[in-house]
Formats: structure tokens, C-alpha cells, sequence
């Protein structure tokens, strides 16, 4: 999804996931309402916002343990660490968040889709604040989730090519 600055682009995205409101309709997943599927829903489901969910007084490991439990799918202190070090960050993984840059806390919150069992991952502006070789790395394992049957719905201020059918949606006129 694409759009100007306050064109509604994060509006949608939490009424997609039902954190919003809709005005009208209804957001609906396996042909019912969310609403009446909830917990199917919601396991299905991995949301990325800008704000990071991440606590800065813990390690990145200790971040990415306490989301997974918060998801419902505990992770060992090993696997967290894998998926902190194909993010380039296990020199850090051990550091509070508080001390790392505002790109290298993106990419422990990016960890959590290395980590997640969900089908659908919706994720608001996730290459902020990243570099050339972690929008790479990123790209690529947005892949690997739509190869793997994975639902993807994701706002960008760039162009992203993920190698596969695309349909963009611009909001505003």
C-alpha cells in the first residue's frame, strides 16, 4: 500500500488487523468475520506498526524471547539468536536496545517474521530506517514467506520488488 504522509495507510492497516474500527464493512478472514474468529485470527496474524514493540532496557534476544511468548510461540534463546544473526546483529544481540541505532532496532523487530508461524504478516513502513544490505535481506525473506504461501500486506514510501504478482493499492487521489 502505497500513499502520501497521512493518507490513512496505518488507519488501514489496524482496521485490517482489527485494531480499528472499520466506518463500514467488514474485515474478514477464512470467510467470517474476525471478529467471531478471533483466536484463529489472531494466530494467524503477525503486525508490525512503527511503533516497534520492543523494551529498551532488554537484549535484543530477550525481546525476541518475550514476543514469541506474547505470540503464543516460545522460541529458545538459540533460535533467537539465529534469527538475530541472519539480521547481521549477533555481535549486538546480548546489548540492551537502548544503546543500538534506530535501523539496527528495526531489525530486531524484523527478527520476529524469521521467527513467526503466521500466514499473514502486516507490516507498516518496515524499511524505515534500514540500509542497503538490511532492505536486501529484508526483500528476501518476504520472499521466501509469499513462496511459502505466506499473505503479505506491507506500506512502503519505495518501490519493492519481491519477484512476484504485486497488487499495489494507492491511497489518496
Amino acid at each position: 500500500i502505497e500513499g502520501d504522509n497521512g493518507s490513512g495507510k496505518t488507519s488501514l492497516l489496524r482496521m485490517m488487523c482489527g485494531l480499528a474500527p472499520t466506518a463500514s464493512g467488514e474485515v474478514r478472514w477464512g470467510g467470517q468475520a474476525i471478529t467471531e474468529v478471533r483466536h484463529a485470527f489472531s494466530r494467524d496474524l503477525l503486525y508490525l506498526g512503527h511503533s516497534l514493540g520492543l523494551k529498551d532496557e532488554l537484549s535484543a534476544v530477550e525481546n525476541l524471547r518475550a514476543a514469541s511468548v506474547l505470540a503464543g510461540q516460545p522460541v529458545g534463546h538459540e533460535q533467537a539468536l539465529q534469527a538475530l544473526q541472519a539480521q547481521g546483529l549477533d555481535s549486538r544481540s546480548h546489548l540492551p536496545l537502548r544503546v543500538l541505532s534506530q535501523g539496527q532496532k528495526r531489525r530486531v523487530a524484523l527478527a520476529r517474521l524469521q521467527l513467526s508461524k503466521a500466514r499473514l504478516w502486516v507490516l507498516d513502513e518496515p524499511f524505515v530506517a534500514l540500509d542497503t544490505l538490511a532492505v536486501l535481506a529484508l526483500q528476501q525473506v518476504l520472499r521466501q514467506h509469499l513462496e511459502q504461501d505466506g499473505l503479505l500486506l506491507f506500506t512502503s514510501h519505495q518501490a519493492v520488488d519481491l519477484g512476484g504478482p504485486v497488487l499495489p493499492w494507492r491511497l489518496g487521489a
